[in-house]
């Protein structure tokens, strides 16, 4: 009873306000914030000759920068972030380990593989809900008053900021997926000179990440990290089998399954990579092809929206004014 006598009593308060006069204030605490925000940032940085000097001070391996364990330089903001998360996240946490898994196969999909990528995702849903309901409270109520449509507006914009990281996640693994995919083929084929040539397979996907890393960096990661589980002892079948599922790419499965079996049965590796080459590299090119054939289609809608009236105007334009000009008033004359 307390707490609704309170909180109607904040509404009557809220009521009682002029909106237009704390809008301002509002606005400026805003853009005071992101200016500190900013700024702590940028003084966060070493200038660039210190940068240079460690540089040379301590020189890096020529492998360094396609080795998935390279470590990352922090600022400030993004430890202040990934600390601030846990507690935020909280109220969303997967309540089964089932639906865990799940946003953890899709942050993976979208390449991140650290252990606090679940939290720093959902940190950033809620705070993007607390943040949108804020931002669309603020200018909405200030434009409109409280009314109905102004809340409405807000949570609406809070909806949208809530979503807004799914969006990007999604957005992300698809170009990630894709990535991977047109990449493959030309990694399988430089797999395939390597291991004739008389390397090994774990030589071989070393090879790769060193040679695809300005080309295809994602792919060589993905071969990178492989690699290195490898040297830490584990077996090879289950390094490769999380390789296909952490890509999310049915080829990558398709193929981690062929050089399991391929190991097993004592069959050549480099056959089993041949095949295996050549029939994404077919898929690849029914894929391009697929895609050319819906152009024709695609099209139909830019030419009827925005090509065809202009066409009619210009073919039947000169036709229509001539019988405006000459043909009504002839049967104006008539009558």
């Amino acid at each position: 009873m307390t707490t609704f006598v309170a909180s109607i009593q904040l509404f009557a308060i809220a009521q009682s306000l002029d909106w237009s006069k704390i809008l301002p204030f509002a606005a400026f605490g805003m853009f005071a914030i992101l200016s500190f925000l900013l700024l702590e940032t940028l003084a966060a940085r070493k200038p660039r000759t210190v940068e240079r000097l460690q540089e040379l001070a301590r020189p890096k391996p020529r492998h360094e920068p396609n080795e998935p364990t390279a470590i990352k330089k922090r600022d400030g903001l993004t430890r202040a972030l990934e600390k601030a998360t846990p507690a935020l996240a909280k109220p969303l946490e997967p309540k089964s380990e089932i639906e865990k898994s799940k946003l953890k196969q899709r942050l993976a999909e979208a390449g991140f593989l650290g252990d606090s990528a679940v939290q720093v995702y959902l940190g950033l849903k809620f705070a993007g809900l607390i943040g949108g309901l804020a931002i669309g409270a603020a200018l909405f109520v200030g434009l409109w008053g409280i009314r109905q449509s102004s809340m409405v507006s807000a949570l609406f914009v809070a909806g949208l900021f809530f979503y807004l990281p799914e969006i990007v996640l999604w957005y992300l693994g698809r170009r990630r997926k894709e990535s991977i995919f047109l990449s493959l083929p030309d990694a399988l084929d430089l797999m395939v000179v390597c291991v004739e040539a008389g390397l090994g397979l774990d030589q071989a996907m070393r090879k790769v990440t060193e040679e695809l890393g300005s080309s295809h960096p994602v792919i060589a990661k993905e071969f990178a990290l492989a690699n290195l589980q490898l040297q830490m002892g584990r077996p090879r079948a289950e390094v490769l089998h999380e390789m296909g599922a952490r890509c999310g790419v049915p080829d990558v499965r398709s193929l981690a399954a062929v050089i399991i079996q391929a190991e097993k049965f004592g069959s050549s590796i480099a056959q089993a990579l041949r095949v295996q080459s050549d029939s994404m590299r077919t898929r690849r090119r029914q894929l391009a092809e697929e895609r050319a054939q819906k152009t024709a289609v695609k099209l139909i809608f830019p030419l009827v929206l925005f090509i065809f009236p202009g066409l009619f105007v210009v073919l039947v334009g000169p036709a229509a004014i001539t019988m405006i000009r000459e043909l009504f008033p002839m049967m104006s004359g008539m009558r």
